[in-house]
């Protein structure tokens, strides 16, 4: 809610905007219709680090691979949205999507129970999904090891010679920040993919600074980061 001070610049704004209207009203404008946004003003489009990258760096993997279908566990609806445009996509989340679209079917799956058969899928990704497992954010049930759980269910699942997209946050340090995710040193993360080959490690660091995505950062680099963003390209072996 607007305070007083807010509030004034917001008629002062509105005044303003009305006083530049030289060639008659084209548009409905009333002032109770007002919805206003303040704090855009910036030198840059800013953006979230983590969502915008790791879902360009999924798109280009399916633009690598292309495979008949791609499956989808609890990622970005954003990436589900645009990748179904040239490639075929089964999205499934614990609260399922209303998204309608072409080559895009949406269904309800529990990433630590789910209903496909072993070595099922050959094209798999859980991006930005497996850290909050167990923490109770969505409504699910407290399970310190749920993450580890939704892990095993998607390597299940995976076929032998399948690929295996998995993004998290990635840090110097694994912790859980409660209630809201876990964070991974990557050496961690990679202790839970005993029968897979690591194919792409790439890192999203958390500051601008630091650039955009880095291919196989070095421990060094990792250690400087608290809340980086992990993208790991994974094959099941044969």
């Amino acid at each position: 809610m607007l305070n007083f001070y807010e509030r004034r610049k917001e008629k002062e704004a509105f005044r303003l905007f009305c006083s530049s209207i030289k060639n008659g009203e084209r548009f409905a404008l009333n002032y109770t219709d007002n919805w206003y946004i303040k704090n855009e003003k910036t030198t840059v489009t800013e953006f979230d680090r983590h969502y915008v990258y790791h879902t360009g760096w999924a798109a280009r993997y399916l633009q690598k691979t292309m495979p008949q279908v791609h499956t989808d566990i609890s990622s970005s609806l954003f990436f589900c949205a645009i990748a179904s445009a040239f490639c075929k996509i089964d999205f499934f989340d614990y609260r399922p999507a209303e998204l309608i679209l072409d080559n895009l079917s949406c269904q309800k799956a529990d990433l630590t129970n789910l209903f496909f058969a072993n070595n099922s899928l050959q094209s798999l990704s859980c991006m930005h999904t497996i850290e909050h497992i167990g923490l109770g954010r969505y409504g699910e049930p407290f399970d310190y090891d749920g993450d580890i759980k939704a892990i095993d269910e998607l390597k299940r699942v995976t076929a032998p010679g399948g690929n295996l997209l998995i993004v998290v946050p990635v840090g110097g340090q694994s912790k859980i920040v409660f209630n809201a995710h876990r964070i991974y040193h990557p050496a961690l993360l990679l202790s839970y993919f005993n029968g897979f080959k690591l194919l792409e490690f790439s890192l999203i660091p958390e500051f601008v600074r630091d650039g955009g995505i880095t291919l196989n950062p070095s421990e060094e680099f990792v250690q400087t980061q608290d809340y980086a963003c992990g993208c790991f390209w994974f094959k099941k072996d044969l």
